[in-house]
């Protein structure tokens, strides 16, 4: 009788230990940019809608693992949605980049901007133990007179360290890129140039 109960002891514990996961993990995007040697703006900036590709508009991160094979990680996920996280950390670049603090992300109500930033991200790739590529095409919309300036950044990011905090930092930085290049765009369209 001892070994019998000794023996579904060993089953519980062995089914128990099975159903055991491993914890998930959270990261987001940050704002890296340093600040510019310039006048800082007087003009608002609202950023946004921002837009990804429908292979990576989920939660979890996705990772190329091979030229034609990625993997979804169902433990490492994007604290929110990609196109917040992107508008968020685009909007804190911006800030330091054009030394104001009136840079929001859209939608925002009672909120005047001269500028709109609209990012359209053709490829957001997270390369497995090796870089990040963002390649985004964006336009800067000037609300008085409707003008527009767009362009296309592509910015790859070697990882500095291994795993998921690594491929986040990358995405900050590739993201510091592009928004140095919408800063470059707004500072000339609003005669600005430093």
């Amino acid at each position: 009788m001892v070994n019998r109960n000794a023996y579904l002891l060993a089953i519980a514990l062995a089914a128990a230990a099975g159903c055991a996961s491993a914890p998930s993990r959270f990261y987001t995007l940050a704002s890296t940019a340093t600040p510019a040697d310039a006048p800082a703006a007087t003009y608002a900036v609202l950023v946004g809608p921002v837009s990804v590709p429908a292979s990576v508009d989920r939660p979890e991160f996705v990772v190329q693992v091979a030229p034609n094979r990625v993997e979804v990680d169902e433990f490492n996920r994007w604290a929110s949605p990609l196109n917040d996280g992107i508008a968020r950390a685009v909007a804190g670049d911006l800030a330091l980049l054009l030394g104001t603090s009136d840079v929001a992300v859209a939608p925002l109500a009672n909120f005047n901007p001269a500028y709109r930033v609209t990012i359209n991200v053709q490829r957001f790739e997270s390369i497995q133990n090796e870089a990040v590529l963002i390649d985004a095409v964006w336009a800067v919309h000037r609300t008085a007179g409707g003008q527009t300036q767009s362009g296309r950044t592509v910015a790859r990011e070697a990882l500095h360290g291994e795993g998921f905090d690594a491929l986040a930092a990358a995405h900050s930085r590739a993201l510091a890129a592009l928004s140095a290049d919408i800063a470059a765009a707004i500072r000339a369209a609003s005669g600005n140039v430093p």
